[in-house]
């Protein structure tokens, strides 16, 4: 038999974090989505209690920072390892249970932390590991294809020069530092696309404006503009050289641990949906039973027990890219399924049960109707359901981008 039950060490640090949620992110909630672009001050205090954590040795509480991806187990005795990936999923599914956007807004735990993780040297782990990074992919030009980039940068001396337009970043305003994506060879394709670290004070970095969304409100994002920013040499992520033959495949790695976690981001808001709509009909006097079939219960017990069925398989999906992200196994296919099944499912979890709470869905006698609003950006960004599809769809077929498009 499968034991899907969480080691005790995961089971810690996760209750820590929904206790966060609960007695921090739930009371505030309501108020920041009322107040865009304000900052969540309450956060001041969540970024001392990581920041101790992290110093004690602890997981951190946002998890958005991650494990590098493919780190082998500590022994050759140990075949199951559970580390940094599995903690940040977890972490990111009960702190979105609480609010995704300020699980967006944790000082020290932006995306751009686990694009560091994936794909730093050693020596940049030691510099970067404790900044607030975001990730800059998206261009006016291109969404979802990040093969499409065309910011620059270029080796002058001993500093790179970039130069382009980033927009919806998440955290763009207020994070220390910015991942961003360039090319440092145009003739060169895709295999020429770098990530670097770019930090808030570096000479020509500016942020546009701050857009106004439909949901997610208490995270900023911005648009930044790169006008010959200058940042060290040692600031790119990897190597500078362009391996032709290993393609985009290096800079791409980063979504493999990003996507789980974006993943467990939808999982946690799903899971709040649905326990929220329990409640309601519970209250209004509906019973949801396991022992009976659907089609022999209320109409909404039937289409609650499909979405808690959606909901675990989701779950389950994600719980596997990230095992496999710290067992030294290939997980861009994995990463891809569990951020496709886990970005629809919190749509489709959220919308419905506003839908069948009815008035007080509709309302904001609750929180169902924010949370189907911030749900859907986390079947977009990271790579939309579509692109999400198209990949599983290479991986399976065992074409390439050339072949299937």
């Amino acid at each position: 038999m499968i034991n899907l039950e969480l080691p005790k060490k995961l089971k810690a640090s996760a209750n820590q974090a929904h206790q966060v949620a609960a007695e921090i992110f739930r009371p505030i909630s309501r108020k920041y989505d009322l107040a865009e672009h304000e900052y969540p001050v309450e956060l001041d205090t969540m970024a001392a209690m990581v920041e101790g954590l992290s110093d004690s040795g602890t997981q951190e509480i946002g998890g958005a920072s991650g494990g590098r991806n493919g780190a082998a187990p500590t022994s050759d005795v140990i075949a199951n390892a559970n580390g940094g990936n599995m903690s940040a999923l977890l972490n990111a599914l009960e702190t979105s249970w609480g609010d995704v956007g300020l699980m967006l807004s944790i000082p020290y735990q932006g995306l751009g932390n686990a694009a560091i993780a994936a794909v730093a040297t050693d020596e940049q782990l030691e510099r970067f590991g404790k900044v607030w990074a975001s990730m800059a992919i998206t261009e006016p030009g291109f969404g979802s294809d990040s093969a499409a980039v065309t910011t620059t940068a270029v080796l002058d001396g001993d500093e790179w020069v970039l130069n382009g337009e980033k927009i919806f970043v998440t955290a763009g305003e207020r994070s220390t530092h910015i991942v961003v994506w360039a090319s440092v060879d145009k003739s060169k394709g895709r295999a020429a696309i770098k990530s670097f670290v770019v930090p808030r004070e570096a000479p020509g970095l500016s942020v546009a404006r701050l857009e106004h969304k439909l949901g997610i409100k208490a995270s900023d994002t911005a648009v930044l503009l790169l006008q010959d920013c200058r940042i060290p040499a040692d600031n790119i992520l990897g190597t500078p050289e362009v391996n032709v033959e290993k393609g985009f495949a290096g800079v791409m790695q980063t979504f493999d641990n990003t996507r789980p976690m974006v993943a467990g981001m939808a999982i946690g808001v799903g899971r709040a949906a649905l326990e929220e709509l329990r409640r309601i009909l519970t209250e209004a006097g509906v019973e949801i039973s396991y022992d009976t079939p659907p089609n022999s219960q209320h109409a909404a017990a039937a289409e609650y027990i499909r979405l808690e069925a959606d909901w675990e398989a989701a779950y389950l999906l994600a719980l596997r890219a990230a095992w496999m992200a710290d067992n030294k196994k290939p997980n861009s296919l994995e990463a891809s399924m569990s951020k496709a099944k886990a970005g629809r499912t919190g749509t489709d979890v959220t919308l419905k049960a506003v839908e069948l709470a009815g008035s007080i869905g509709y309302s904001q006698r609750t929180l169902l109707e924010k949370w189907s609003r911030d749900s859907k950006i986390l079947d977009i960004f990271e790579g939309t359901q579509q692109i999400q599809q198209l990949i599983v769809a290479r991986r399976v077929l065992g074409l390439s981008s050339a072949e299937l498009k």
